[in-house]
């Protein structure tokens, strides 16, 4: 997943676990890879496709993601992610002076999909891309497999039983009592095409990196996928994000710059803990 996994509170056994955990989903999600079941599913040629148990549990909650964000987190977007230039591992990214195709991929089409058990149907020549949410999925999957308190960490991205202490993006920190906490935004991959500026957070209105107003969001959320999901719609949504948490009760923090805001969730939630 080209990201650090730091974990605390496992033993050796559950370790282990966990580093074979993260082993198998990069293997089973990576678009980079040749032989992953996510790149041998969007090959398939037919309508219909038998999918592993953890793909399809990741296939279930992006689909959810999705439904939940009104199409904003849409896991149908990888044409418009490889159009943008992000067609192989990110350290491998190099600036390309090629111009981006004069009309983007169509929009997301996560509607279309149908997940009955394993067996997904979507329409031919659908480009998967299920990143929305499998780190953060993954990070929550591997905090499940420590018996006690402790944490889980990929990319920044966290997951917490018993508290812990975590950094936040830039600058400070907060005691995170349980439950999961995210960063999306466009600061980490970014990379050249045509002489602009592209990430991989797509805007599923335009088919192109979107255009907001923060450089990153930070969301905490009961689990660290909700927090992940939540993050990425409040980027995308770009000055209506504050009122998007609120509206859900989640906390967010904001960052433009060197300017930071934090929604109203956000600071209630600090309020409530200081008393």
């Amino acid at each position: 997943m080209g990201v650090d996994v730091a974990v605390c509170g496992a033993n050796d056994e559950e370790l282990a676990a966990i580093r074979a955990l993260f082993e198998e989903w990069d293997g089973v999600f990576s678009r980079f890879r040749p032989d992953s079941e996510l790149n041998r599913v969007n090959r398939h040629p037919l309508g219909v496709v038998i999918l592993s148990r953890v793909f399809a549990y990741a296939a279930q909650t992006a689909i959810s993601a999705a439904a939940a964000t009104n199409g904003l987190v849409d896991p149908t977007l990888g044409a418009a992610v490889e159009a943008a230039g992000y067609d192989r591992d990110f350290s491998e990214l190099e600036d390309d002076g090629r111009p981006l195709p004069f009309r983007p991929p169509s929009p997301g089409s996560w509607r279309s999909l149908r997940l009955s058990g394993r067996m997904l149907s979507r329409p031919p020549g659908t480009t998967l891309d299920l990143n929305g949410v499998v780190k953060s999925l993954a990070v929550d999957s591997a905090l499940e497999l420590i018996s006690g308190d402790g944490f889980v960490s990929a990319g920044g991205d966290v997951a917490v039983r018993g508290g812990s202490l975590i950094g936040l993006p830039a600058r400070g920190e907060v005691s995170l009592l349980a439950g999961g906490m995210a960063t999306s935004g466009s600061t980490k991959r970014r990379w050249l095409r045509g002489g602009s500026v592209q990430h991989h957070l797509i805007d599923p209105r335009t088919g192109r990196p979107a255009e907001s107003r923060w450089d990153e969001v930070t969301v905490a959320a009961g689990s660290c996928v909700a927090a992940d999901v939540a993050a990425k719609a409040a980027f995308l949504l770009s000055d209506d994000g504050p009122a998007w948490l609120d509206e859900r009760d989640l906390a967010g923090r904001f960052r433009d710059g060197e300017v930071f805001v934090e929604n109203r969730s956000w600071n209630e939630l600090l309020m409530e803990r200081a008393a």
